[in-house]
């Protein structure tokens, strides 16, 4: 499943700020509109601080919607004014396909080992359990000098902030963070610890998961075994019941291309027919104007 490995390691560029609701669509309309984030008015024209305009270029290239001060066919898709699906990402799925991009994208390291490898290995957990398992896995690497625990505590709590609702907040805006609606993540209120919201989450809707499926194999499988489902699955925090309720889901909704098989415990997705993936997307955001 090589497109959901990172190739480098990126633990910094968001200058210890989650991205907030709105940040997106500001940094969006800021680049079409040809302007510099780097200029002396980027500033007053975003109506941040110097850090949080810093921030803001960093959260387009980690959820994929900047590639090289360009926008991204996925950003013109989504926050266009004119032709935009969902501009002000208003709609849960819109924060679903967000949360694969952003832990599926090559600037943002954390999100991927967390979602899909730590979350493997503990449902509850604490900020030093998620630091220790960081380091481990860069030792395993051997990109153990590239660790460096401050810069990557910094980044355990954003992350940790982008998705957990705050228990002591001080403000209206600790509850802006965009993906804090999907309800991943929460924290014990005894305790510090934190856990994988797996029952209470948001609904995943099915051509959200059918995207993500079809953006992460090839054009020439044909069938997709359950071990790839399930490691998608861990991606949306998914429960093995979920995965399988969603693949038969799946089936239903497109007899005509996708049939689920569980024959002699080997479980399967066929595809018959091929796939446009941007039609995917129409067909949900279709559905719910």
């Amino acid at each position: 499943m090589t497109n959901l490995e990172a190739e480098k390691y990126v633990f910094s560029g968001h200058e210890s700020f989650p991205c907030k609701s709105l940040w997106l669509k500001k940094g969006y309309d800021f680049v079409v509109h040809d302007l510099d984030f780097n200029a002396p008015d980027a500033v007053s024209y975003l109506g941040v601080g110097k850090n949080m305009v810093a921030a803001i270029r960093y959260w387009l290239k980690a959820f994929q919607l900047l590639d090289d001060n360009h926008v991204t066919d996925m950003a013109k898709y989504l926050l266009d004014d004119e032709s935009g699906k969902d501009p002000y990402m208003e709609d849960s799925g819109t924060l679903w396909l967000l949360h694969l991009q952003l832990v599926l994208g090559k600037k943002a390291t954390l999100y991927n080992m967390f979602f899909r490898d730590f979350q493997k290995e503990r449902k509850e957990f604490d900020r030093e359990q998620v630091l220790n398992f960081v380091k481990r896995k860069m030792v395993e690497a051997g990109k153990d000098k590239l660790f460096n625990p401050n810069t990557v505590k910094k980044d355990i709590s954003v992350l940790l902030q982008n998705y957990a609702l705050p228990q002591n907040a001080h403000s209206h805006e600790e509850f802006s963070n965009l993906l804090i609606d999907l309800d991943l993540l929460r924290q014990n209120k005894e305790s510090k610890s934190y856990y994988f919201n797996l029952e209470g989450k948001r609904p995943i809707p099915p051509e959200i998961f059918l995207f993500a499926l079809l953006k992460i194999k090839s054009d020439e499988d044909k069938s997709v075994s359950y071990d790839i489902l399930q490691e998608l699955g861990f991606v949306f925090c998914m429960t093995d019941l979920e995965i399988i309720q969603m693949a038969k889901r799946l089936s239903d909704l497109y007899p005509d291309k996708i049939a689920y098989n569980d024959v002699a415990g080997i479980r399967q997705l066929q595809f018959t027919s091929y796939f446009d993936i941007k039609i995917v997307l129409d067909h949900y955001y279709d559905s719910i104007i």
